[in-house]
């Protein structure tokens, strides 16, 4: 297929700079939503929380990409932590929503978003046309960050909600934690270990991202996660097992609640995701479980 012109916001993070090196390396042409003076024609300066953005740009663009967002990991008792982590969403997400809208060729929008929509289902199978349950923080926020896109749903605008699952990879949260914390002999299961919990390898979530961007087919809530959801006694014997290291701890329910606060759903809750819209829409994963998934991710 011929390149496309792609607008990254949020390419600092992880998993935008390596969504970047991707996009780049396929030949695509990338141009970065920045917050100080552009450095170079790869660059575009923008002030989300001022609505300043170059129309031209978003305009010119074939997709527009939005990763922006406070990091997940910090206080879970912070008031402002919580709001920083829903306020960079929805607001990054509502402007580019409204600058699509509003480009006279609009482009395909591929909104960031989290696996956290659903909520606790416990072990039922949840595709993409699944409820959304409770009233967990990031189930909150990921709700208010998927509507924030509605402008460019409105406008007719094709538009991808990335219900991205955690990245497993050494060099980011959570794996990077995990691994140390499970190399000092100090990893066990969360509670009763029943729990599903969604993950998803760097390589198949990068491809997934890219097939999103070159298929225009693809449009709606998309499931970023590995076909076969593990539960976290699985992951905490695989990951266990390919760090050579024991996992007979238990962290008990009653500590989680109590210790992690606004995040305790997001290790107590069940997520048995699989990734509907993708697979229909022909994207063959490598990493389909946790077993492939962690090993992908520590190598």
């Amino acid at each position: 297929m011929p390149p496309l012109s792609v607008v990254v916001a949020g390419a600092s993070g992880f998993l935008g700079s390596s969504l970047v090196a991707e996009l780049r390396g396929r030949g695509h042409r990338v141009t970065t939503l920045v917050r100080r003076p552009a450095d170079g024609p790869d660059e575009s300066t923008w002030d989300p929380y001022a609505g300043v953005y170059d129309r031209a740009v978003v305009g010119a663009a074939d997709v527009v990409v939005n990763l922006a967002g406070s990091p997940t990991l910090g206080n879970p008792h912070s008031e402002q932590w919580a709001q920083q982590l829903r306020d960079s969403r929805v607001t990054t997400t509502r402007v580019l929503a409204q600058a699509v809208a509003e480009a006279e060729r609009r482009p395909a929008f591929l909104a960031g978003n989290g696996i956290s929509y659903y909520g606790d289902h416990g072990a039922e199978v949840l595709t993409e046309t699944a409820d959304s349950r409770g009233d967990a923080l990031l189930t909150r926020v990921t709700k208010e960050w998927q509507a924030a896109a509605d402008p460019a749903v409105a406008a007719g605008a094709r538009v991808v909600v990335l219900r991205t699952a955690p990245v497993m990879d050494h060099r980011a949260a959570p794996l990077k934690q995990l691994r140390l914390l499970f190399r000092a002999g100090l990893g066990g299961r969360l509670g009763s270990g029943r729990q599903h919990m969604a993950m998803i390898s760097l390589h198949d979530w990068l491809g997934a991202v890219v097939h999103a961007a070159e298929h225009d087919t693809l449009a709606g809530p998309v499931n970023l996660c590995c076909p076969v959801t593990p539960t976290n006694a699985e992951f905490t014997r695989v990951l266990a097992r390919e760090l050579h290291r024991p996992a007979f701890a238990t962290v008990p329910r009653a500590v989680l609640d109590k210790a992690a606060g606004a995040m305790a759903p997001e290790l107590l809750g069940s997520l048995n995701v699989r990734p509907a819209a993708l697979e229909a829409a022909g994207f063959v994963f490598r990493d389909r479980d946790v077993t492939a998934v962690l090993r992908a991710g520590l190598a």
